[in-house]
C-alpha cells in the first residue's frame, strides 16, 4: 500500500474519536478512551418493520442511537448503563432488546418510545446476538466466553435453559418457524496439531433444548462473525476466514495464508451446501463480517471489515450455482486425501465442484458488484427496502447504499462530533486493516482476532524456519513478556510487530504505522475469567492457588506472578516431531490462559487437563504426576481463572 494512503487514511483516524483499551463489537468491552473520552464504537443495527427508524448500538459511549431513515440523521439517543453489543426488536417495534456484554452480562428490555429502561434480566460472559422467537415469548443469548446459550422467558423474567456450544457462539439465527436456532462458533474447539482445524455452526433444537448437529465448515475456518438465514428460510450465510494453516507463508498474494469466504448452510438437510472466496485473483476482500439478505432474498450483502467494502451478491445465481455443482468431482477419493481437498492450489478455470469453489477467485464474477464504502471498520449492517446501511466501528459513521443503482451511491453520515483520536487507538484500527496489506488480503486480525488474541491454528512461519508449525500466541501482554515468540527469535514484541508487517503482510508502512500498533498492543487488558464467581476465585480454585504456589508443584517457580511467567525458556518435555533436540521453548503468561486453547507450542493439548496429566508424563512443566484426579481439577480451575 502506497505511503500516501496510508497517510490519508491517518488523518482520517485522527479525526474520529479514539480509546484505549481493549477493543469493543463482538469482544462485547467497551470502547474506553484515555482522557475519558468516548467513541460511539457502532457495532449492531436493528431496523424497524415499517422503515421508519434505525436503531444503532453505540458501544463506545454506552448509548443507542436512533437514527431516521426518512431524514438520515440521528433524532436522539437512549443511555444505557453498559456497553451495548447486540441489538432486536419486536415486531411492532415497541420493545427493543439490548445485550450489555461483561463478565456479567445483562439484557436490557427498552420501551422505544420513552427511551426507558422496562426490565432487565441477567445473562452470561460477554452476551451477543439476541434473537426473540416468533411468538416473542423466548429470548435467546450467545455468551460468548461462557460457550453456551441462554433462553430467556420473557413472560417470567428469567432464563430457563442454558445450551452449550463448541466455542465462542457469536451469532444466531432462527429459522423462520423457530424449530432450529443455528449459532455460529467463532474459533474451532480442537487441537491445533492434526490434518483438520475448522470452526462449525451448531443447530440447536429450540423445543427440546439439543444440539441436533454440529455441521462442520472447511478445514481452516475460523473467525466466524455473523450469520443469517434467508427470507424464504432454506439456507443460511455465515462469514468467515479460510486460512491455509498448512502451507508455509512465503507470500500473502492468491489466498496463500488467508482467504475471505462466506459458507452457505441447506437448511432443509442441515448441511453444509458450499464456501464461496470473496477474494478475487489480484484483490484480497478481507475480514468478511457482517451479513443481510434483503427481504426480497435477492441480494446477499456482505460487509469487509478489512478493506472498507460491501459486496452485493446475487442470491439466487448464486445459489444455481452451487447447487448445479456436483458435490465432488471425478472418482471417490481416499478418505485421508479428503482431509487435504481445500490445500490444493487455486486452478485456472471454474470449479468443475463444490468442493473445488473455495479455490475458484472467479466464481462471483459476474453475480458480485463490490462497494467501496466511505468509512473505516464496517462491522454492521441492514438493508431497508432497496437501501443498506452500514455502520463503521472506527470512523464513527454510517453509509446509506443505494442498492438500485448499477453503481450504488454511498453516503456517508456521521454518528456524533468528531474528537481527538488517541495513539492506542488508531493502532487498533490499523490492527484490523488490511489495506496495510498488499492486495488486501489479510489483517493483524486475520490470524489474532480483532482484540489481538488467536485463531487456534497452527502456522508453520519462516520467523524460526521451515517445517516446525508453532500455535498462533495471544499478543496480551507481548510488550511485557519479551523475549517473543515460542523459539524466542524475536527480541521484543516492538521487533516482531515491524517483521510481521513485512514478512506476514507484506506491507510498505511507514513509522507511526507500528508505533500506533505498539501503542494499541500494549493498552491491552485481560478479560475477567468466566469461572470467577462473582469476580472471585471458587473454592476449587483457591485450593488449586494453594496447590500453584506450593513446592508439592513448584509450578510457581516458571510462572511468578504478577505477569505468570519469569521470561525464560526450557526444555519442558514438549518437543514434537518438527522441533529439533537442542529446542528450548518460551514460558508463555498464564494471565488469561482460560481463552488461549488449544496448549503447549504446537497446540497439540485441547484443554489444561491434557497439558498437567498426558502432556506432562515426566513432570518436566511442573510437578503433577503425583496429583489426585481431584487436585488436577483444583488446579485446572485456578489457572483457568487467571
Amino acid at each position: 500500500m502506497r505511503t500516501d494512503l496510508i497517510q490519508l487514511l491517518t488523518a482520517a483516524m485522527l479525526a474520529v474519536p479514539g480509546h484505549v483499551g481493549v477493543t469493543a463489537g463482538t469482544s462485547g468491552s467497551p470502547a474506553i478512551a484515555a482522557g475519558g473520552s468516548t467513541c460511539a464504537g457502532p457495532t449492531a443495527l436493528a431496523a424497524t418493520r415499517d422503515g421508519n427508524l434505525l436503531f444503532i448500538a453505540c458501544a463506545g459511549d454506552s448509548r443507542v442511537a436512533i437514527f431516521d431513515l426518512a431524514g438520515n440523521g440521528v433524532t436522539r439517543s437512549i443511555p444505557l448503563p453498559a456497553s451495548p453489543s447486540g441489538l432486536v426488536l419486536t415486531k411492532d417495534g415497541a420493545r427493543l432488546y439490548v445485550t450489555c456484554a461483561a463478565a456479567a452480562s445483562v439484557i436490557y428490555q427498552v420501551d422505544v418510545g420513552t427511551g426507558r429502561i422496562l426490565r432487565q434480566f441477567p445473562a452470561g460472559h460477554t452476551a451477543l446476538a439476541p434473537v426473540l422467537s416468533p411468538d416473542e415469548q423466548t429470548l435467546y443469548v450467545c455468551n460468548r466466553f461462557n460457550d453456551d446459550v441462554s433462553f430467556i422467558g420473557l413472560r417470567a423474567g428469567r432464563e430457563f435453559r442454558r445450551v452449550k456450544v463448541q466455542r465462542e457462539p457469536i451469532a444466531a439465527a432462527l429459522t423462520p418457524r423457530g424449530e432450529h436456532l443455528l449459532v455460529a462458533n467463532h474459533l474451532h474447539a480442537g487441537r491445533a496439531d492434526g490434518d483438520v482445524a475448522a470452526a462449525a455452526i451448531s443447530v440447536i433444537d429450540t423445543s427440546s433444548g439439543r444440539v441436533l448437529k454440529d455441521i462442520a465448515l472447511p478445514n481452516g475456518s475460523g473467525l466466524l462473525r455473523d450469520l443469517r438465514v434467508s427470507p424464504d428460510g432454506e439456507y443460511a450465510c455465515v462469514t468467515h476466514v479460510l486460512a491455509r494453516f498448512h502451507f508455509v507463508p512465503r507470500t500473502v498474494h492468491l489466498g496463500w495464508i488467508n482467504e475471505n469466504a462466506i459458507s452457505l448452510i441447506d437448511l432443509r438437510s442441515l448441511t453444509h451446501l458450499g464456501t464461496v472466496v470473496l477474494d478475487e485473483v489480484f484483490r484480497g476482500a478481507a475480514n468478511p463480517w457482517a451479513v443481510a439478505w434483503s427481504a426480497e432474498g435477492d441480494l446477499l450483502c456482505v460487509t469487509h471489515a478489512g478493506t472498507h467494502e460491501l459486496s452485493l451478491i446475487n442470491a439466487p445465481a448464486l445459489l444455481e450455482k452451487l447447487n448445479r455443482l456436483p458435490a465432488r468431482f471425478g472418482p471417490p477419493v481416499p478418505a485421508h486425501y479428503e482431509r487435504f481437498a481445500h490445500y490444493q492450489m487455486p486452478r485456472h478455470g471454474p470449479a468443475r465442484s463444490r468442493a473445488e469453489v473455495p479455490n475458484d477467485f472467479g466464481f462471483l464474477t459476474g453475480i458480485r458488484r463490490r462497494v467501496s464504502l466511505e468509512g473505516l471498520g464496517p462491522r454492521a449492517i441492514a438493508v431497508v427496502g432497496r437501501r443498506a446501511y452500514v455502520a463503521h466501528y472506527f470512523s464513527d459513521s454510517l453509509n446509506v447504499v443505494e442498492l438500485t443503482a448499477g453503481h450504488p451511491a454511498v453516503t456517508p453520515i456521521a454518528l456524533g462530533p468528531h474528537r481527538e483520536q488517541s495513539f492506542a487507538r488508531q493502532g487498533e484500527h490499523w490492527f484490523n486493516d488490511a489495506t496495510l496489506c498488499s492486495q488486501g488480503w489479510q489483517s493483524c486480525a486475520s490470524c489474532h482476532d480483532d482484540d489481538a488474541r488467536a485463531d487456534g491454528l497452527n502456522w508453520d512461519l519462516l520467523n524460526d524456519g521451515a517445517h516446525n508449525p508453532k500455535n498462533t500466541r495471544s499478543l496480551l501482554l507481548a510488550h511485557q513478556t519479551p523475549p517473543v515468540m515460542s523459539l524466542r527469535v524475536r527480541n521484543d514484541a516492538a521487533t516482531a510487530v515491524r517483521a510481521g508487517l513485512h514478512h506476514i503482510l507484506f506491507a510498505d508502512a511507514p513509522p507511526e504505522v507500528p508505533a500506533a500498533l505498539d501503542a494499541y498492543l500494549q493498552s491491552l487488558h485481560p478479560f475477567p475469567s468466566p469461572r470467577r464467581v462473582n469476580g472471585h476465585l471458587s473454592a476449587s480454585a483457591k485450593r488449586g492457588q494453594r496447590l500453584f504456589f506450593s513446592a508439592r508443584t513448584g509450578c510457581a517457580d516458571c510462572h511468578p506472578p504478577p505477569l505468570f511467567t519469569d521470561l525464560a525458556a526450557y526444555d519442558v518435555g514438549t518437543a514434537g516431531d518438527y522441533d529439533r533436540q537442542s529446542d528450548r521453548f518460551d514460558t508463555p503468561t498464564l494471565v488469561e490462559l482460560w481463552r488461549t486453547a488449544p496448549y503447549l507450542h504446537h497446540g497439540s493439548a485441547a484443554t489444561l487437563r491434557e497439558v498437567l496429566t498426558t502432556k506432562n508424563p515426566n513432570d518436566q512443566h511442573g510437578t503433577t504426576s503425583h496429583l489426585t484426579p481431584r487436585e488436577i481439577d483444583d488446579l485446572v480451575e485456578y489457572l483457568s481463572s487467571l
